[in-house]
């Protein structure tokens, strides 16, 4: 069938391009799992590579007050574990030398983001407003325990990975390599906004004015031009306003632009709410190469302390619901292109139990059920809201 067809067959496109776009979110094959499979037999080279995308990992006190934070994550970790790389910002300080402490100067001891890694994630970025709320200090604190953490892994068949901070003033913007199974991953994490300029040399740091920007996309090409990979992916913690749903256009147009100095993902977050996601492609390749995460809301927090049950739309109560993001990309040969083959959107949430912990739920029709059969009524109302809500989330496509 000649290509152009497709465009116009969107119901045969669906069968035939499985292998050229992305399907629908949530989406997942009978021939995919067939070809799961068999590639398990083909080590060390891997046909697909799954990555998962979360969003912030926040501690206020409610959510560090709790004994057991392995229950945070339990109802998440088999997702969370299944993808080769599950990716999350920890959105604190971690130094145990410091008490825990919530807004506005966050902490965490170590107990609390490794109970994320024994979770299932494996790359984090560490850098956004709040990685100086505790000075150099608490910068030099979070990458030794950053490094011990990678060197305690890095043996084992999960290894993990941090990215973000700098040990010296002097370093440029940096990056890590990640390579699994005859894949390649360039990783940057960088942040455009802060609360307090202390430190910002040990960071990341790209402020958001045009010839900052212009300079880091510099920077972006030579790191793509210095390694060869299979696919580079952007952290970026955005400048923009917290608790917002729309995307301004400036940001926009510079992500585009990201993408055209070899950026393939750029996965952003800041504002504490889900925001849109867009692929992105050329119609000249009759696919979608490209992915923008403009935000993945908060995996876990305390932000929403208070759900407003009679008001689930109001803007405050998105900061309790967040986005795991499955992508699989997938590749015939060794060196070969890789293909951005399919989605997955699991939409969460965060639940405050009859113990008042704080836990990560998935916001489905189950734990609807389960909301239900234990007489919480008025949350398996909100629920219910939540979930159409957060399942209208725009999802954009766009030819470049």
């Amino acid at each position: 069938m000649k290509r152009w067809l497709i465009f116009f067959l969107p119901c045969i496109a669906l069968l035939t391009t499985c292998r050229t776009a992305p399907v629908h979110d949530n989406a997942t094959s009978v021939r995919d799992n067939t070809v799961r499979a068999k590639q398990q037999q083909r080590e060390p080279f891997q046909e697909r590579l799954t990555l998962l995308f979360a969003g912030d990992i926040m501690a206020h006190k409610p959510n560090y007050s709790m004994n057991d934070y392995s229950t945070i994550w339990s109802d998440i970790a088999p997702l969370v574990s299944s993808c080769d790389f599950s990716f999350a910002n920890i959105e604190a300080p971690v130094d145990d030398t410091l008490p825990y402490s919530t807004f506005p100067f966050f902490n965490m001891h170590r107990e609390y983001p490794e109970a994320a890694i024994d979770a299932g994630f494996n790359v984090f970025s560490l850098v956004n407003n709040h990685s100086n709320d505790k000075e150099l200090s608490g910068i030099q604190h979070t990458l030794a325990w950053a490094e011990e953490v990678a060197e305690k892994r890095h043996n084992t068949e999960r290894k993990v990975f941090f990215a973000g901070l700098k040990k010296s003033a002097d370093e440029a913007i940096g990056y890590k390599i990640i390579q699994k199974n005859g894949w390649t991953i360039l990783f940057c994490a960088t942040t455009e906004i802060l609360n307090r300029k202390i430190a910002s040399e040990y960071m990341n740091y790209v402020q958001a004015t045009p010839s900052a920007r212009n300079s880091f996309k510099e920077r972006i090409k030579k790191i793509k031009a210095e390694n060869k990979c299979d696919i580079f992916i952007l952290s970026i913690h955005a400048y923009m306003s917290e608790y917002i749903r729309t995307v301004p256009n400036e940001l926009r147009t510079y992500y585009y632009e990201l993408l055209d100095c070899g950026v393939d993902i750029i996965w952003a977050n800041h504002p504490h709410v889900v925001l849109e996601r867009e692929f992105v492609g050329k119609k000249e390749d009759g696919r979608f190469s490209k992915l923008i995460l403009y935000a993945n809301g908060n995996t876990i927090s305390a932000q929403r302390y208070e759900p407003q049950f009679s008001a689930p739309y109001n803007s405050r109560e998105y900061t309790g619901d967040g986005l795991l993001y499955k992508v699989t990309y997938f590749k015939k040969d060794k060196g070969g292109i890789p293909i951005l083959e399919e989605t997955e959107a699991h939409y969460i949430t965060t639940y405050i139990t009859t113990a008042w912990t704080f836990v990560i739920k998935f916001l489905n029709d189950d734990f609807i059920d389960y909301l239900k059969s234990v007489e919480r009524h008025n949350w398996a109302r909100y629920i219910t809201a939540r979930k159409k809500i957060m399942e209208q989330t725009p999802v954009r496509k766009t030819w470049r």
